[in-house]
């Protein structure tokens, strides 16, 4: 493989572009049995907060014409055991570790981060968008201020590059992209799942004893893709695409728009193997069309 798809994020280099988005990879070994994912460029690990968390109750997975459902409710086992039992083997990987870490409420995240502090990794993910808890992470992104108030609280003790995670059911994303930016963010990631919801017309009742949740999968892309667009052209740090990316093309489509990077996740279910796929489209697309580096054509829409 060439160097056509290197990138640098936030001072960190990336071998290519693409990552396996948060929440849809575990801790990386389940992929691991599919095929090499040091091929990757990154691994976004799963959502993680202090304590351990067991999960919302009832059906977790719904799917729905192009895209899929889920109330999973951030299970997970806490960021203590992440640390003893999968840390330094995802930092030992060739590929950029990013951590990802919620919390329900701002002693959560504070705590947290100073746990993480101790330990070595790329980038941590601040997941401040995860739209099926109860409590926490996703109330901390839908306003701007509220938002700039956990950046600024995290950054001040957060030894690592930081990477702010965005929830698209925000109240105006530009303006929570510029705040996170103001207080010190590395970086952005966005977005994540829409806050959607599914009845069971049989019961008559929702699907999900939490009501409602994250919709991902190809039917968000074209919304996500325009704010991610948004955002790239609004901040100076760099952005992580995400949302319903499912081949090289759509790949390809959020580079333009502005992101550095992309993260793949609810179309690694249909193919675990398809990140593979996505990174060797865009080398030959690079090929193809005579471009050197995959930098010239980034943020060009």
């Amino acid at each position: 493989m060439s160097k056509r798809l290197e990138t640098v994020f936030a001072g960190v280099t990336f071998k290519n572009p693409v990552a396996l988005a948060s929440g849809t990879c575990g801790f990386g070994k389940e992929f691991n049995e599919y095929f090499d994912i040091q091929k990757l460029g990154g691994l976004c690990s799963k959502g993680l907060t202090l304590h351990p968390c067991p999960g919302n109750d009832g059906i977790r997975v719904w799917e729905t014409p192009s895209g899929v459902m889920n109330s999973v409710g951030m299970e997970n086992p806490g960021i203590q055991h992440f640390i003893d039992c999968d840390l330094e083997r995802m930092n030992a990987l060739d590929l950029v570790n990013i951590v990802n870490m919620g919390g329900h409420s701002e002693e959560d995240y504070l705590e947290g981060v100073a746990l993480l502090n101790q330990y070595p990794l790329d980038l941590l993910e601040l997941n401040i968008s995860c739209p099926n808890t109860k409590a926490g992470c996703m109330s901390f992104g839908l306003q701007a201020e509220v938002a700039r108030d956990i950046v600024r609280k995290v950054r001040a003790v957060c030894k690592h590059k930081l990477v702010v995670k965005l929830s698209p059911n925000a109240e105006n994303i530009t303006a929570l992209a510029r705040a996170c930016e103001e207080e010190g963010a590395d970086g952005l990631s966005l977005t994540n799942t829409y806050q959607a919801m599914a009845i069971d017309i049989k019961k008559r009742k929702p699907v999900f004893e939490n009501l409602y949740a994250g919709l991902s999968g190809p039917a968000i892309k074209p919304i996500s893709l325009r704010m991610v667009h948004q955002v790239a052209h609004t901040v100076s740090i760099p952005v992580m695409g995400i949302g319903g990316i499912a081949t090289w093309q759509d790949a390809i489509e959020f580079i333009m728009a502005g992101a550095s990077v992309v993260q793949i996740g609810a179309a690694n279910f249909m193919d675990p193997r398809l990140c593979l796929d996505v990174i060797d489209g865009m080398e030959k697309f690079l090929e193809d069309n005579h471009i050197e580096t995959i930098s010239e054509i980034r943020g060009i829409v």
